[in-house]
């Protein structure tokens, strides 16, 4: 009988309750109430559920008491350090851990999402999601109308702004690079940077960057009604001229080759970009567009949301720098939007009235949200308005213009 009972309170210690209330458990259950809150946002607002919803069960995951799916401390050179010491040329090498020696940890010692997040660790997964962003994106709006190339440029502002500011807070340089890129309003492009720069602020970056992103519809209205007149916001833009097959081929080659001998470090985000918009426009490769635009984008969306989600665990998460990170965050977006706004009414003033200040907003590289916002603001002032291919101009450019944005970035510090 007295082993019995015993052996119940043995299984008893090792369940996850128990182990929830020995380790801290107020933390974990505030990062249950944050869960809860990404949940309701992709289900209920249906707020990109299909990135919102990973991620939010990969912080889930993480923070189940003794499941050990994830071991976020395997990706840091102090493990190594403390398991091995510095002095140690097969696990080190110019101070730094190699990467055999971690995938070797990993693939022995780890547990499922470790695994999955060596696509992140590697950079695989960022550049695969651009690969299908390009298959799915039409840059005929940009080449139609170059200028607009200048508003997503534009719209480039917060994440400078944004950098500078977390200087000033006391943020590394690495880790005010990765924080400035959310402005990017683009999360591949931050998750690269930072699991580059600055990977212990992974988590909360990607999931301000997210979330952030979700929550366009909700930010960038009252900044384009502040920065806007009605007359502005009423502006009539004239039809895009047709571009002809050999401009949309020539396009995504000329750019790459441009971006990439101008900033190398760009080349994974832009080079993969641009080749599945290849794919796309060609016309010879239909079945490989088809599948970057679907099965590819849609099982690396899975890995990656679920695995960065996973680095959200309660005791990395729930910090002073983490809520730095969310207002930091939350201006580089507003900046970013008020950049492309102001460079759009200058635009606007140059050409005598011809071009909607509106479309400057779209430069954020959230496609096509930030396009759709703006089509919505507009037809609410004149219901006669199509500003949507407009607006695709500045969008797709700011996805080009984040990715240099990384590349500078990584020039400067990695």
């Amino acid at each position: 009988m007295n082993q019995i009972l015993e052996n119940i309170g043995n299984f008893c210690s090792q369940t996850g309750i128990a182990k929830l209330f020995q380790d801290g458990g107020w933390k974990t259950l505030i990062m249950y109430v944050i869960i809860g809150v990404l949940f309701y946002l992709a289900v209920v607002k249906k707020f990109e559920p299909m990135l919102l919803i990973p991620i939010a069960f990969g912080m889930l995951l993480a923070n189940l008491p003794g499941a050990g799916l994830m071991h976020s401390e395997f990706f840091f050179d102090e493990y190594y350090e403390a398991k091995y010491g510095v002095g140690d040329d097969t696990v080190f090498h110019d101070g730094h851990v190699l990467l055999s020696a971690m995938i070797k940890e990993v693939i022995n010692n780890g547990g499922l999402v470790d695994i999955i997040y060596l696509g992140v660790k590697l950079g695989i997964y960022p550049s695969l999601i651009f690969l299908g962003i390009g298959a799915m994106t039409d840059f005929s709006p940009l080449i139609s109308n170059p200028k607009s190339l200048l508003l997503g440029a534009a719209a480039q502002f917060g994440v400078f702004a944004a950098f500078f500011c977390s200087l000033i807070l006391g943020f590394s340089p690495l880790q005010a690079a990765s924080i400035g890129i959310i402005g990017g309003a683009d999360g591949p492009t931050a998750i690269l940077v930072t699991k580059q720069l600055s990977p212990e602020l992974l988590g909360a970056i990607a999931i301000a960057a997210y979330s952030y992103m979700a929550l366009i519809p909700m930010i960038q209205p009252p900044c384009m009604k502040l920065l806007t007149t009605k007359k502005e916001r009423s502006i009539v833009m004239s039809t895009l001229r047709p571009v002809s097959k050999l401009e949309k081929v020539l396009f995504p080659i000329i750019v790459t080759l441009i971006v990439v001998l101008i900033v190398p470090s760009a080349a994974p985000l832009v080079g993969f970009l641009m080749l599945g918009n290849l794919f796309n426009v060609c016309g010879v490769t239909d079945r490989l567009s088809k599948t970057a635009q679907n099965e590819l984008i849609n099982i690396v969306t899975i890995f990656l949301g679920v695995s960065v989600g996973a680095t959200a665990n309660a005791q990395n998460f729930l910090a002073i720098d983490t809520l730095k990170i969310i207002a930091l965050g939350l201006c580089a977006f507003i900046l970013s939007t008020c950049g492309g706004l102001l460079f759009g009414k200058l635009m606007c003033a140059l050409t005598h009235g011809k071009i909607n200040p509106l479309i400057g907003s779209a430069g954020v590289s959230a496609v096509p949200m930030a396009a759709r916002v703006a089509q919505d603001i507009g037809r609410k002032e004149n219901p006669s308005n199509f500003l949507l291919m407009h607006a695709m101009g500045p969008n797709v450019a700011g996805v080009i213009g984040s990715a240099v944005a990384a590349g500078v970035f990584l020039t400067w510090f990695a």
